[in-house]
């Protein structure tokens, strides 16, 4: 609805440029006192978490926010995506879970067959059309988890201007590459654990090998020694490794969006 989206899309679309990147505050295993900032919005029928910055921003250009398979529910989630906000970018997470986000701790194997993308994709894209008649003409996309295969898919059609994933999940490697390199024009960038089971070592080196030096439109993958899946959505604020891989995959992949935005 219009009206429900007034304070998501703001009527100035003056460039502006972004507030500086404040650090990280919320880590799985401490329990801090801070709520999230965003809303939960209905775009098109679809619930999504919105959260924007608190200055100035260009409202034509959309981050796609794709959680990880505990989806909103999860505040580590709210408040990685309240910090893209903080970062410069109007963020949009939608609920392509449709309200059924697996519980923390569950076994996702049959959870899964549920979360389809022929269920879950229609929801995305509901949401990608609703900001379109907003006055956004510019997405990029950071996924996590689950996520990584949604900015994927966006990747290869050329949905978005820029995409990063971390520690993407469910992926056809090299398959999915494939496709990426013979159709897409979009730069993706990757961030990857070194004890991911999910996205392994070995499936990141067979990445490579279809993708550096045979994709111009820009490859970039970066391994974080020392932590395993999940690591860019939270961490053990005691661990200084954990930290460290959090904040810099946070880091590599706000400059990853930035340099490749198109002004």
């Amino acid at each position: 609805m219009r009206l429900a989206l007034a304070f998501v899309v703001s009527a100035a679309l003056s460039l502006v440029s972004a507030r500086a990147l404040p650090p990280v505050t919320h880590f799985f295993d401490t329990k801090i006192d801070v709520e999230p900032k965003g809303k939960n919005v209905t775009i098109n029928g679809v619930l999504t978490y919105v959260t924007l910055p608190e200055g100035r921003y260009d409202p034509r250009v959309a981050l796609l926010f794709l959680t990880d398979v505990y989806g909103l529910p999860s505040p580590d989630n709210l408040f990685l995506a309240d910090q893209w906000a903080a970062a410069g970018f109007a963020t949009y997470a939608p609920d392509y879970l449709f309200g059924d986000a697996l519980p923390i701790g569950a076994d996702y194997v049959p959870w899964l067959p549920a979360h389809g993308e022929n269920v879950t994709t229609p929801l995305l894209l509901a949401v990608i059309d609703e900001l379109k008649s907003y006055g956004v003409t510019q997405f990029v996309a950071a996924g996590y988890c689950i996520g990584g295969l949604y900015v994927t898919r966006l990747v290869q059609n050329n949905t978005i201007t820029v995409g990063t994933m971390s520690h993407p999940s469910f992926l056809d490697v090299p398959a999915d590459f494939e496709v990426m390199k013979a159709q897409s024009h979009v730069p993706i960038e990757i961030n990857n654990a070194e004890f991911d089971t999910l996205f392994t070592t070995e499936l990141a080196a067979e990445t490579d090998e279809v993708m550096v030096g045979q994709y111009p439109p820009g490859y970039k993958r970066l391994q974080y020694n020392g932590v395993g899946h999940g690591f860019t959505v939270g961490a053990n604020a005691s661990d200084p490794v954990q930290v460290a891989a959090k904040e810099g995959a946070f880091h590599a992949s706000l400059s990853w969006i930035k340099d490749h935005l198109v002004y």
